[in-house]
């Protein structure tokens, strides 16, 4: 997160939008760079049989829609309002400068970057070994390292059986019948169609 403040003393405004408003599509050009200050942004591919890619799950406080912003290519993937929420916009070449002459915040920024690919990184990997129940540990595990997609009181997973199949490729009666075999096996809790994960799970080699 970069501090709302100096986005704002750079020029960024604030920006409404209403739940399933788009944000910006995929091979649109990039204006400005985006932060969420509230609600939930889902940010993905569609491919050629309609079927939704979900690379994040966009939380409070997190940019998306970065790339564009350093190669000058079009927007990668589509990102769309989830909820109605409040989004803060810098233009590109003044955020392009805000990094040049804020040398902290410009090595800051590469680092959540580096973070971004990493935890994409790591999923992946899991792909090769088509493993649901790997796929699926191994996407939990980061999002519980990170704090993200959990109710940290309570420790639910604010994600449906639908938006972790759309993340990992599988299908959604295979994340259900899958989550339910974690559960069996005291894993992960499922009580009243709610999914709690406490603890993370180490991923065994195959």
């Amino acid at each position: 997160m970069l501090n709302i403040d100096l986005l704002l003393a750079w020029g960024a405004a604030y920006k409404k939008l209403s739940a399933g408003e788009s944000i910006f599509k995929e091979g649109q050009s990039c204006f400005f760079y985006h932060q969420l200050v509230s609600g939930n942004v889902r940010w993905f591919n569609i491919d050629n049989d309609g079927k939704e890619c979900i690379h994040s799950m966009v939380g409070i406080g997190e940019s998306f829609g970065e790339l564009p912003l350093f190669d000058n290519e079009p927007y990668a993937a589509n990102a769309i309002a989830n909820e109605d929420c409040i989004i803060l916009r810098l233009h590109k070449p003044s955020f392009i400068k805000l990094l040049q002459e804020n040398s902290d915040t410009h090595f800051c920024f590469s680092k959540l970057l580096a973070k971004k690919l990493r935890f994409k990184l790591s999923v992946i990997k899991t792909f090769a070994t088509h493993c649901p129940e790997k796929m699926i540990t191994t996407l939990l595990n980061n999002f519980k390292a990170e704090n993200k997609n959990f109710c940290k009181e309570c420790d639910q997973l604010n994600l449906t059986r639908q938006q972790i199949a759309d993340m990992t490729g599988l299908r959604v009666e295979t994340v259900i019948r899958t989550m339910r075999n974690m559960h069996d096996k005291g894993e992960l809790v499922i009580s009243k169609g709610k999914v709690y994960y406490k603890d993370t799970i180490e991923v065994v080699a195959s």
